[in-house]
């Protein structure tokens, strides 16, 4: 496939979660003279993939000026991975093999772009069995060592449960 083909020369690995987010066509030219452009959402975890010379990574907050084009596959882009969430792992693929429930939080936060309740999101993670405890600990600093844990594939779940977050609103 070209966009995954792409992808990796950009990256300079192969994305860990790849999917076409849509067509899109303003009635004006691209720069590229194309009249319609096919995107792609890629996702490929930071501390791993550094983008290849002629690339740069960006803030959603701090994006350079782009066209309206480039700016609907970017919305588009940030709703799609806020919609799946719930459906699919995405969150687990971009944190290694095993962290700390504050690490998999922040990721969330950073994903859905709100800050979200400790407890609720716990809470939502045991009901909805996305997680299971390591017999591993890691120390981050002052006070008692955090627990690691690992991504429970949905074949080793009980029952499958969509995950639903309380948010804090500032």
């Amino acid at each position: 496939m070209a966009a995954t083909k792409a992808a990796q020369e950009a990256l300079g690995e192969a994305p860990s979660w790849m999917e076409q987010i849509g067509a899109f066509g303003d009635g004006k030219r691209h720069p590229s003279e194309a009249d319609v452009s096919v995107a792609y959402l890629a996702l490929a975890p930071h501390e791993t993939a550094s983008p290849r010379a002629g690339y740069t990574w960006f803030q959603l907050t701090d994006l350079p000026p782009i066209s309206p084009r480039q700016r609907a596959m970017v919305d588009a882009a940030t709703r799609t991975i806020q919609s799946r969430l719930d459906q699919a792992p995405i969150a687990f693929r971009l944190l290694p093999a095993t962290f700390t429930l504050s690490e998999l939080q922040q990721m969330y936060e950073l994903l859905l772009g709100k800050r979200l309740h400790k407890a609720s999101f716990r809470r939502a993670l045991q009901a909805a069995w996305l997680v299971e405890p390591t017999d591993e600990w890691r120390s981050e600093g002052r006070g008692r060592p955090a627990q690691l844990f690992r991504y429970l594939p949905k074949k080793r779940r009980r029952l499958h449960r969509g995950v639903r977050f309380d948010f804090l609103y500032p």
